[in-house]
């Protein structure tokens, strides 16, 4: 009975640590996240709103991401799963990345109204 109660409170700790995922290696900082998952979103929606616009350009999103920050998909795995592990953080990282895009196209459907061109078109030329 004792050894059952030992491994219950084992099991416990260990489920309720801050973050049961382990650091990774090449750890990103938070802030690099935001921008990889910020870049995530924009080519996202050109890919769900003019999924030409990628190709024409010649973009493949993951490859984009990659070369664009210098890391490989096992690094933004292990940082993404790691950032995840602490919903605190990640929902921090979240809200960064909303208020980011929410800043760039304020509520006029993406258009920017000095020059008329959105916030995707523009990093897309």
């Amino acid at each position: 009975m004792r050894q059952l109660f030992i491994l219950f409170f084992a099991l416990f700790v260990v489920s309720c640590s801050k973050n049961p995922v382990p650091k990774p290696d090449n750890l990103l900082d938070e802030e690099t996240m935001i921008n990889i998952l910020y870049d995530i979103s924009l080519l996202q929606a050109i890919d769900g709103s003019m999924p030409n616009k990628l190709m024409e350009q010649d973009i493949k999103m993951d490859q984009y991401i990659f070369e664009k920050y210098k890391i490989d998909s096992t690094t933004y795995r292990q940082n993404q799963l790691y950032y995840a592990g602490d919903a605190r953080k990640y929902k921090k990282i979240y809200d960064k990345v909303l208020e980011r895009l929410e800043k760039e196209n304020p509520g006029d459907k993406g258009a920017n109204q000095e020059t008329g061109k959105s916030a995707i078109d523009s990093s897309v030329e």
